[in-house]
């Protein structure tokens, strides 16, 4: 899993049929932790908003958690976290 901060939405009016219905937000991860990303995109069933910072989970892991085992997701957000502490 990740920390980003949510810094945008995406509308997306045609997309994969088991994607219909959902919400996608833009993530830039924190810190150390945005490696080779400065941002990524991600399915949001949990309802984040602009400005709040998010634990994303990535890989199967994301597609399991959001219960869309089947469609292709490579992240989703997961968690809203309600103290960052210091790691922004």
């Amino acid at each position: 899993m990740i920390i980003g901060k949510v810094t945008g939405s995406i509308v997306s009016t045609r997309k994969q049929e088991n994607l219909i219905g959902n919400k996608f937000m833009v993530i830039e991860p924190v810190g150390v932790m945005n490696g080779e990303h400065r941002q990524l995109v991600a399915i949001d069933n949990i309802g984040a908003g602009i400005g709040e910072y998010v634990l994303v989970a990535q890989g199967s892991a994301a597609r399991i958690g959001c219960g869309l085992p089947d469609a292709p997701i490579d992240a989703a957000i997961v968690g809203i976290i309600d103290d960052i502490g210091k790691l922004v």
